[in-house]
């Protein structure tokens, strides 16, 4: 009796078997659920752009989903409708891209440039040129750029592939996200531990930042490409769209801008002796291509995300470098999601109250 009543305090101890069984638990529910993210990470980048496309279509959706009493087929619709719009066009822009991106490569063989007569032009610049032209072999490295390009073919090739493969999934996202966002909005909701406003205030800052960086920075962004695209196939500049396209790419950068682009383009017309085009170029950039994201942007996006230039940046940049293409919307939704945080746990602590007193029923 005395060695059982002695064993008893050790079974209800830190080591008791109830302990370790929930021990074990645990450990076992990380381990799944790390192999879970294993699982999904491979194609976090096609559920990330599903995750944008259902914010950014989602009034489609609910359009057709009033006139159409089937679930399943208003979300094929809403996505054929998507498909049509956005992805389309799309292959038709790639297309071009690498048309124009072949292009460019054999014109800058052939053609030496207007920076050949750089030296007799600006007769002072001459030992700089003459150093450039010597320590800068442009041909040669045009050379090594295309050699490069027909090793790697083979691995290029399989990286369309898996291009089309993120595609197909995000698509197939897409319609479960259509078909099903209520559900999953409430299981969401049923394992965050915040109240429903707080969970409502947390799901709105996601929609708000996604529906805001796919207007405010992607489409903006969109329309700058476009309208520097289009200065340049007027002016008779070389590869428009792939030079749109970069200006594009360059505006979804906060800091960055167009100008990147537009600039050292004005500057090779002036070199060519036509003034007259470089102006209009420096005139277009700067007071059309660079100031439409001030008229744009307030009209789609309006308040819905107004964020700190710096903040932006870094979270923009920083889900480029862990996320990848990806990163454009995870930065700032996981920005978005840390300033959400803050402000409940903000509210909740303010008064000198704990957070756990602050969501008590009263």
């Amino acid at each position: 009796m005395e060695s059982n009543h002695q064993i008893r305090p050790a079974a209800n101890g830190w080591f008791s078997r109830e302990r370790l069984l929930t021990l074990t638990l645990v450990a076992a529910s990380l381990l799944i659920l790390y192999v879970c993210l294993l699982l999904v990470k491979p194609f976090l980048p096609a559920l990330t752009w599903a995750l944008a496309l259902a914010v950014v279509a989602g009034p489609v959706h609910e359009w057709l989903r009033r006139r159409i009493q089937r679930r399943d087929l208003a979300a094929g619709l809403a996505v054929f409708v998507v498909t049509l719009l956005i992805i389309g066009p799309g292959f038709l822009l790639l297309h071009r891209l690498v048309d124009q991106a072949g292009e460019g490569i054999a014109r800058l063989e052939d053609q030496p440039g207007p920076w050949s007569a750089l030296p007799e032009q600006l007769p002072r610049l001459a030992p700089i040129w003459r150093w450039a032209e010597s320590h800068l072999n442009v041909r040669q490295e045009i050379a090594r750029v295309q050699e490069a390009l027909r090793a790697h073919l083979p691995s290029l090739l399989t990286g369309s592939l898996w291009a089309v493969a993120q595609l197909l999934v995000s698509l197939f996202a897409l319609f479960y996200f259509f078909r099903d966002r209520g559900r999953v909005l409430r299981g969401l909701r049923s394992l965050v531990p915040l109240s429903h406003e707080e969970a409502d205030e947390v799901f709105q800052r996601v929609r708000d930042t996604v529906y805001g960086t796919v207007y405010g920075h992607l489409a903006v962004a969109g329309v700058q490409g476009l309208l520097g695209g289009l200065m340049f196939w007027w002016l008779g500049l070389p590869a428009p769209v792939l030079w749109g396209f970069v200006m594009a790419l360059a505006a979804v950068v906060p800091v960055l801008g167009p100008f990147v682009v537009w600039v050292p383009a004005a500057v090779y017309l002036v070199l060519d002796g036509s003034w007259g085009k470089g102006l209009i170029l420096t005139a277009w950039g700067t007071l059309v291509v660079s100031l439409i994201d001030n008229l744009l942007y307030p009209i789609l996006v309006g308040n819905r995300m107004r964020l700190h230039t710096l903040p932006v940046f870094l979270a923009i940049v920083g889900g480029l470098i862990v996320f990848g293409a990806a990163g454009l919307v995870l930065g700032p939704v996981v920005l978005a999601l840390a300033a959400a945080l803050v402000d409940i746990w903000r509210r909740r602590t303010a008064g000198g109250q704990t957070a756990e007193e602050a969501i008590e029923p009263g």
